[in-house]
């Protein structure tokens, strides 16, 4: 019985990137004269509860929504807002209320 041919080796190359990775799904948005990255998020059962600035109702984790914070690199996690996506996407029709302006 012939030998199996084993895969040429392969040098080791500069390590991968993996900011791409990290950072799958946000965007670029424009909003009110200013840059916002925008994360869309997947329910989850971690229980929590925000509150929506589109619309100041409450918004539980257990439903999928979006994540958005200015893109001027000067903020913290403080900084992010979680939005109902249908909020998000009539932001332009319904200003956002509240204390996020």
């Amino acid at each position: 019985m012939p030998r199996r041919r084993r895969p040429p080796r392969r040098t080791p190359g500069p390590a991968p990137d993996i900011s791409r990775v990290l950072e799958s799904g946000v965007r670029r948005e424009q909003y009110a004269g200013g840059a916002w990255m925008v994360r869309p998020v997947r329910a989850n059962a971690n229980g929590r509860v925000y509150t929506c600035p589109g619309c100041s109702q409450q918004l539980p984790a257990s439903l999928a929504h979006v994540v958005v914070w200015p893109d001027d690199g000067l903020g913290d996690v403080s900084d992010r807002r979680h939005w109902h996506t249908g909020c998000w996407k009539a932001r332009d029709r319904r200003p956002p209320r509240g204390s996020w302006r």
